[in-house]
């Protein structure tokens, strides 16, 4: 069995409310393994996004570590978790977020360049993955121009530009109707299998989240095996 690409261990998050303090994640664990694909059920509230942000190193935990592709992630400065951030974990949020002044290519194309990559590579490797999201026919058009699917699948194709090793998705076709949503995952799915990807997603489709290698939940704070 591969070793996890992400591990979180024993953390805690809470925050301020009024003169207390509201405890959301509690001495929570998870792990996840290239190529691998988990689906968080939870319901609103029980701290979802809070997980993911700090799987992401958005956040840095009370206590506990994050650990990401075997380094130790809980305690670095802010300029570090950018940089493994940025090389190694891709974002996709239910709202696309693509930027409307740019094509899709182009909005492909960015985040590649932000890390320092040739225009002509960064080109080259957005057409791919356009075309691989079956969508590199919309390319030169702006996100106004695209379908709630459409913008979803480039939306993907943005997160994966870099070759992260993890991606967090947080209702990625929770803006879309059933049949599109399908589609997406179908999409997602397959990049997820092909390239050895490991994927954390968060959603309330459960028809979505029975298709993939594990259910968790979230309960009292700690991560927890879903219970059909």
């Amino acid at each position: 069995m591969a070793a996890p690409i992400l591990e979180l261990k024993g953390i805690e998050r809470s925050y301020s409310e009024g003169e207390g303090r509201l405890t959301i994640l509690k001495d929570a664990g998870f792990t996840l393994r290239p190529g691998e694909m988990v689906a968080l059920v939870a319901p609103s509230g029980a701290g979802k996004s809070t997980l993911l942000h700090l799987a992401g190193l958005l956040e840095a935990p009370d206590a506990g570590e994050v650990i990401v592709a075997g380094q130790a992630c809980g305690r670095l400065s802010d300029d570090a978790r950018t940089a493994i951030r940025r090389n190694e974990i891709g974002f996709v949020y239910q709202f696309h977020h693509l930027l409307p002044e740019f094509t899709a290519e182009e909005n492909v194309m960015i985040p590649q360049m932000v890390a320092g990559m040739d225009p002509a590579e960064a080109k080259t490797r957005a057409s791919q993955l356009l075309d691989y999201l079956r969508v590199g026919h919309r390319g030169s058009h702006r996100p106004a121009e695209l379908s709630g699917g459409e913008q979803q699948r480039v939306a993907i194709a943005r997160a994966v530009a870099n070759a992260p090793r993890v991606l967090l998705a947080d209702e990625p076709t929770g803006n879309l109707d059933p049949k599109t949503a399908g589609y997406v995952f179908d999409a997602l799915e397959a990049l997820v299998r092909q390239s050895g990807l490991a994927a954390l997603i968060a959603t309330h489709n459960h028809e979505l989240a029975a298709r993939m290698d594990r259910v968790v939940t979230l309960e009292g704070g700690k991560v927890t095996a879903w219970k059909r």
